[in-house]
């Protein structure tokens, strides 16, 4: 009884860890709008509400969704080959804001105003327009 109360536990963590990451196109509710993205070849267009928010470049559409208390994607971090984006919804107009640090996001945890991921080339936290390389933490992300 034990390993099937522990598998069930497993399963319900990695499904709970992997709700954050997510390749829809949308429409997907924000608290600005409603977000949608479009693709052109390699290029994605993000509008907002029919108003052009971003432009980039990726193979894929990747993003790591900040959900609030409304079940709205309040931040966003989509994965592009510039690197990060961060797109703050909790603003108006919404921000944009880019890392300039090519990798590939593999995990992101949200705590407050810090966004901390998990890349290609270690583990970096973005707060307050600084990115910055990680070198070990005491702090517990969840």
């Amino acid at each position: 009884m034990n390993r099937f109360f522990l598998a069930v536990l497993l399963t319900i963590s990695v499904a709970t860890a992997a709700h954050a990451q997510s390749d829809d196109a949308g429409p997907i509710a924000t608290p600005a709008g409603k977000l949608q993205f479009t693709r052109q070849g390699r290029e994605f267009t993000a509008t907002l509400d029919a108003t052009t928010l971003d432009h980039f470049n990726a193979w894929t559409l990747t993003h790591f969704d900040d959900i609030n208390d409304h079940d709205d994607v309040s931040r966003m971090l989509v994965d592009t080959d510039a690197g990060p984006v961060i797109y703050d919804f909790r603003s108006r107009p919404p921000l944009v804001l880019r890392t300039a640090k090519g990798m590939t996001i593999k995990r992101v945890f949200w705590q407050g105003e810090e966004v901390v991921m998990q890349g290609s080339q270690g583990w970096f936290r973005y707060e307050h327009g600084v990115l910055t390389k990680l070198q070990s933490t005491t702090t517990t992300y969840h």
